[in-house]
């Protein structure tokens, strides 16, 4: 069975999306994530996102990670949802709410020609209460959680919930972390029941550089969550101030973060689609919505 998607990105972090707003349905999105987002033997990306109908708001968000697992945010593939909304024709409004498993988030779009520039989304607020990330631990005084087992040393992390969990190292050269051993490791230890995601940090002149491991995928080129967590991590320590755009440097590419006095985090850039093109899937990963 033929289905037609398309590659979209943010700063490199690239998922394969399907527009299910009509009467596509995907029977088995694990399985047809696992086998699309197969670097060589598939479409090859860091997971796939299915783009349905909402009962109350402009569209609703379902995303898989590259090893089939449901993650509940994805901060690019919720502007990139923005971007294919509105350059596909669905609607025309520049401020939009998309539905998620981590609840509404709110986009707005800077539009020109027809063209999406950039999108900004309302990341909602980010928590460091420990039964939100969730984390079977208690933090220090200075509000970092120990992680014994790693590269053989204790290690400190600012862990985040951004809707999804994030445990964050800040250290002066994450260039020198080797991040899949690590992200491997850190995924895995019981203190993340639901697994985590891994962002390596170094905030210098007020900007902050991230290396990311994303539990299901492994290290990717960007992470829009990764991104608002470094960033809500660097305010709660005072390494960048409150209410002010910081820049996010990634390996694949630039954000910019604000965080409100509340934690509320705010994410702003670019989205590109690569292509579209057709896959053909067994006939039990495919339907039509009734």
């Amino acid at each position: 069975m033929d289905i037609s998607f398309t590659k979209m990105h943010g700063a490199g972090n690239d998922y394969i999306y399907i527009d299910c707003l009509g009467e596509n349905k995907i029977r088995n999105p694990a399985a047809l994530a696992v086998s699309m987002s197969r670097q060589h033997f598939g479409v090859g990306a860091d997971g796939m996102v299915l783009i349905l109908p909402s009962a109350e708001y402009d569209a609703k968000m379902r995303m898989y990670n590259a090893d089939g697992s449901e993650g509940k945010m994805c901060g690019n593939a919720l502007r990139c949802i923005g971007t294919y909304l509105y350059e596909r024709g669905y609607t025309k409004k520049t401020s939009l709410k998309i539905e998620t498993a981590a609840g509404l988030r709110r986009l707005w779009l800077k539009v020109k020609d027809g063209h999406v520039l950039s999108a900004l989304a309302d990341m909602g607020r980010a928590s460091f209460f420990t039964p939100d990330i969730p984390v079977l631990a208690t933090p220090d005084k200075d509000g970092f959680v120990n992680v014994t087992g790693i590269l053989g040393a204790s290690c400190r992390a600012t862990c985040v919930s951004m809707g999804n969990p994030h445990a964050v190292f800040f250290s002066d050269d994450p260039d020198k972390a080797e991040i899949t051993r690590a992200g491997e490791q850190i995924e895995k230890n019981p203190i993340f029941p639901e697994g985590v995601n891994s962002e390596f940090a170094r905030v210098t002149h007020g900007e902050i550089y991230v290396r990311t491991y994303e539990r299901g995928t492994g290290e990717t080129l960007a992470c829009g969550t990764g991104a608002c967590a470094c960033a809500a991590a660097a305010a709660l320590h005072g390494f960048i101030p409150f209410d002010t755009p910081v820049k996010i440097k990634m390996r694949g590419g630039e954000f910019e973060a604000t965080v409100k006095k509340n934690f509320r985090v705010f994410l702003l850039g670019k989205t590109e689609t690569v292509f579209d093109g057709t896959y053909f899937a067994a006939e039990d990963m495919y339907g039509k919505n009734k």
